[in-house]
């Protein structure tokens, strides 16, 4: 079988044995075929008309125009393209991609020579030649597209940097390439893997009501605490398609303290009280305990809640506050009857089927947060809720979450504050995301292509939502 290469560095191509295939020539065209190979999820073809054919009287037919240049240009590997109905995607299973070999290099058992062959064609810009005219769409992707391969391209040229064979002079030009490509890049220790590179020491806090809360804090640089949601585990996140890089690059950039919730993960299941001044009272714990006086929080799901009322509780302690797909109010609070009908069905799936072999009703609960998830992902999550808390917690949790109302503290939050929000979230409904920025004043909204509660790490929106949350923490007061 011929070696398949796709180059991500330099002029965008697909290399089959070393060779190039003749790339169309509209520039709108390749531009589409990168978007499909990168994104490696389905798109509707109203999307896609979207992101590039929002002109034309017929941007339908502009599409199968393109896609029929596309298996054209894609030959004997034309089945990488699928068109069904409404749903388009391109996946190519074996071929390798630059960009994914020098992240995988950058963790070690590589040898020295094609740490610098990587670093080489790190020296090219990423995905040059592929900006369009009036596609704003398109040209968001593009954008965290290419921040999220710089920095790959900047950890390989700091990771070749740093080796003794490195030739004379080009130790210094990879240095300087990398921080042109990402300027907050810190070198990774050569010898660990990327989950080792921070490494990660589990503690635990006691609360007043006897629980304890394991907490864990990695990297270095200035202090950002994740308030606690369910869903999480300290030791698994790192591997998980959903919270590995969103830690990992966290990690990189800053001093990042991470804790379970009750009843979750590492921190003690067997408790009396999960409830929401439960919840905040453990973070008060884990900070206080810390010592720390002055940070940012940043806060997912029902941990936005979490983070608002602690905000609200202690407004000279917080310097700015994220909120990832979070909610002001629970849907006994605020929901219509159809929804509240369709969260009383799912705690009696959770009761009944929840730590059953079977996953068949953990993949109802997986789809909601999910719904474009490939098998492989679902089946994942299916499997990470079951380790990650017992039946009559998971109950337990969605019953809390239920009746959590802090629209009262919207206004009191004085930090400054970034509202991020998947557009068609099924699990927490875009309305809440505007509630939030609405209600705090002068908040930022960002708003993310996707239908996942928490974009996977592999969507085009994950890389918009780290490059958001990097951003604006960035430009956050001290």
């Amino acid at each position: 079988m011929p070696d398949v290469r796709i180059r991500l560095c330099g002029a965008p191509a697909i290399l089959c044995d070393g060779k190039p295939l003749d790339l169309p020539a509209s520039r709108k065209t390749r531009a589409l075929l990168f978007l499909l190979l990168r994104s490696r999820r389905q798109w509707h073809r109203e999307q896609l008309c979207d992101l590039f054919w929002g002109v034309p009287n017929d941007p339908r037919a502009a599409l199968r125009w393109s896609l029929s240049k596309l298996r054209k240009t894609l030959g004997e590997r034309a089945d990488w393209l699928v068109a069904r109905g409404d749903l388009v995607s391109c996946e190519a299973p074996a071929a390798r991609v630059d960009v994914d070999e020098m992240r995988a290099a950058v963790a070690g058992g590589v040898p020295d020579a094609r740490i610098l062959e990587l670093a080489e064609e790190a020296l090219a810009p990423s995905l040059p030649d592929l900006d369009l005219h009036r596609c704003p769409g398109f040209a968001a992707w593009l954008a965290s597209e290419r921040a999220a391969c710089d920095h790959v391209r900047a950890r390989i040229l700091l990771r070749a940097a740093a080796l003794p064979g490195a030739p004379p002079g080009r130790g210094l030009l990879y240095r300087q390439a990398a921080a042109e490509a990402d300027p907050g890049a810190t070198a990774p220790d050569a010898a660990r893997d990327p989950d080792a590179a921070w490494p990660q020491l589990v503690r635990y806090r006691t609360t007043p009501d006897a629980v304890r809360i394991a907490y864990a804090c990695t990297g270095e640089g200035p202090v950002l605490v994740k308030t606690a949601n369910w869903l999480n585990h300290l030791e698994l996140d790192w591997s998980s398609p959903l919270w590995g890089m969103l830690v990992r690059e966290l990690s990189a950039r800053h001093r990042l303290v991470r804790y379970d919730e009750r009843g979750n993960g590492l921190s003690q299941w067997d408790v009396e009280d999960i409830g929401f001044d439960a919840f905040v009272r453990d973070l008060e714990v884990v900070v206080d305990g810390l010592g720390l006086e002055r940070f940012p929080l940043l806060g997912v799901s029902q941990g936005c809640a979490v983070s608002v009322e602690y905000a609200a509780r202690h407004p000279g302690r917080v310097s700015a506050l994220v909120l990832v797909g979070g909610y002001a109010s629970g849907w006994r609070v605020t929901g219509d009857a159809r929804t509240r009908a369709e969260r009383e069905a799912t705690i009696t799936l959770v009761r009944h089927g929840w730590g059953q072999d079977n996953p068949a009703y953990r993949q109802i609960f997986s789809h909601s947060f999910f719904p474009s998830g490939t098998p492989a992902e679902l089946d994942w999550f299916n499997e990470f809720q079951r380790r990650t808390a017992p039946a009559a917690n998971a109950v337990r949790f969605l019953e809390a979450f239920s009746t959590i109302d802090v629209r009262h503290r919207l206004g009191d939050v004085a930090a400054r504050t970034l509202v991020i929000h998947s557009r068609r979230d099924q699990r927490v409904p875009f309305e809440q995301a505007a509630a939030l920025a609405s209600g705090i004043p002068d908040a930022e909204l960002v708003t993310l292509d996707s239908d996942s509660h928490l974009p996977l790490d592999r969507e085009p929106a994950h890389a918009h939502m780290l490059q958001s949350i990097l951003r604006f923490l960035a430009a956050a007061p001290g």
